[in-house]
């Protein structure tokens, strides 16, 4: 019976520990403020992007390396930008015609900013977001940001919503995002 009970206890104790590490994981990546992810080595964030737009079918997909540029270009979260374009178009889906324009920016009335491309979208926004809302006018967070760009009072926690889904799905896979190096 103790042989048992003791391998019984311990995949219970691991199972617990495990769980509880990613609970904390998930609530520290729930911050509103910019998290920017500096470690350039064995880089899998693209790789995880890219998988977690095909979930959606979004037409970002393929971009996503341009995504990872340009947060790292703008000193950006690199979930920031998809996750806007969750809010906004469901990640590309419904968007103006012809716009490339998944972020809502300069959306408003009969006013639609078109863009040549996915990527001079992201690359403009991006670099937007850093000498306008975060440089120029001063916003620390995804909520100050938020007050700036967005009329609804919801859209920082909807974009932070989708930031923290990103980061589950990094951490529910990670087995398959971990590169293997000898």
């Amino acid at each position: 019976m103790k042989k048992i009970i003791f391998p019984v206890f311990i995949f219970l104790f691991l199972s617990i520990f495990s769980k509880a590490a990613l609970a904390r994981e998930i609530h520290s990546a729930s911050s509103a403020a910019f998290a920017i992810d500096t470690s350039k080595s064995n880089d899998n964030r693209a790789a995880i992007l890219r998988r977690f737009l095909k979930q959606y079918n979004s037409p970002l997909a393929p971009f996503t390396e341009d995504f990872i540029e340009s947060a790292d270009r703008y000193n950006l979260d690199y979930r920031l930008m998809v996750a806007i374009s969750g809010v906004e178009s469901t990640f590309g889906h419904q968007i103006p015609t012809n716009s490339y324009n998944a972020w809502g920016w300069g959306i408003y009335g009969n006013n639609v900013i078109r863009f040549s491309s996915w990527n001079e979208a992201i690359e403009t926004i991006s670099r937007s977001l850093r000498e306008r809302y975060i440089d120029k006018w001063g916003g620390e967070n995804v909520y100050e940001i938020g007050s700036m760009y967005a009329a609804s009072p919801t859209w920082a926690s909807r974009v932070v919503g989708f930031m923290n889904l990103i980061e589950k799905y990094k951490l529910t896979n990670l087995k398959d995002n971990l590169p293997i190096t000898i």
